[in-house]
């Protein structure tokens, strides 16, 4: 048996780790075929099969899986004892991967440059995911979401300011059927609805002194896409509950008019998220104090 390239054992790790190709590949920065034929190389060398291959699916064998055992904790170290070295860097290096919500958008963009300008050896690759997953396991260095969505175990730091809804239509839709005075009157009116990739229309909720109200209302208009259904509301198909940051220049332009205001308190903005259990890369480490200081220039 000749010794495995170092290379094709740290390539296994990751395909093991991702139950992916594509994911790990998109982690190392290579193609999948590329990581396919590592895999193979290994195979060959070490004489025994280590991934069970279907169209829809990679895991690993008895063996592939006691080889990622013992291996998984060297790479982990070594990753960790050359981050350390990286830290004392003047500029840290490296690929910076961030899993963040559609609607922490308008936030985070307006950042980017700003940090990248002050850490010229980083990478950012953002993933912008609205389903809820383990984006650890996923290899993501960190995620941004809302308070609601964190596990416990994680240490989270707010990235933006309060967000609030708006629920808002064409001026035209508003003069027609005329402004719901509260949330009840939408049920009379035509709206277009959010699904989320998971299949799921979660209900309006408004609130004002302590009332809370619910409702379901029917829609013409049911769509995964912020845009098409934005452009629609622009258009007359109906009213529309979304983000306020989404419409804000679609109001201010005289496209759309809000209703229910006073119904759509603010809420906290959405937070970098990082597991206290893991070893935080310099990269994901710059970031955090980059995002601490935005915050503190925005207090004064």
């Amino acid at each position: 048996m000749s010794r495995p390239e170092f290379s094709d054992l740290d390539a296994f790790v990751a395909i093991v780790r991702h139950r992916n190709f594509r994911r790990a590949a998109r982690e190392r920065g290579v193609s999948a075929s590329t990581l396919s034929q590592s895999v193979r190389d290994l195979e060959e060398r070490l004489g025994v099969r280590l991934l069970n291959r279907t169209t829809r699916s990679v895991t690993p064998t008895e063996a592939g899986e006691r080889l990622a055992a013992r291996l998984s904790p060297i790479f982990s170290e070594m990753n960790e004892a050359l981050d350390e070295v990286n830290g004392f860097r003047d500029t840290p290096s490296g690929t910076l991967r961030l899993n963040v919500p559609g609607a922490a958008q308008p936030i985070l963009a307006p950042m980017i440059a700003r940090f990248l300008s002050g850490h010229p050896g980083i990478r950012l690759d953002i993933t912008v995911d609205n389903n809820f997953v383990d984006v650890f396991a996923q290899g993501f260095d960190a995620g941004i979401r809302y308070d609601e969505s964190l596990a416990l175990d994680m240490i989270a730091v707010p990235i933006g300011p309060p967000q609030r809804y708006a629920v808002v239509a064409s001026p035209e839709l508003a003069q027609r059927y005329g402004s719901p005075e509260r949330p009840e009157d939408l049920l009379t009116r035509p709206c277009i609805r959010h699904r989320f990739p998971s299949g799921a229309i979660l209900p309006w909720e408004f609130e004002k002194d302590g009332e809370v109200v619910k409702i379901d209302p029917d829609a013409p208009l049911v769509t995964t896409s912020p845009d098409i259904a934005i452009r629609a509301a622009e258009d007359g198909v109906g009213w529309y509950a979304t983000f306020e940051d989404f419409v804000r220049t679609a109001i201010d332009a005289g496209r759309l008019v809000e209703a229910l205001s006073s119904w759509c308190p603010t809420f906290p903005g959405p937070s970098l998220y990082y597991s206290s259990r893991r070893h935080v890369p310099a990269p994901l480490r710059a970031f955090i104090e980059f995002v601490r200081s935005e915050a503190q220039h925005g207090d004064q």
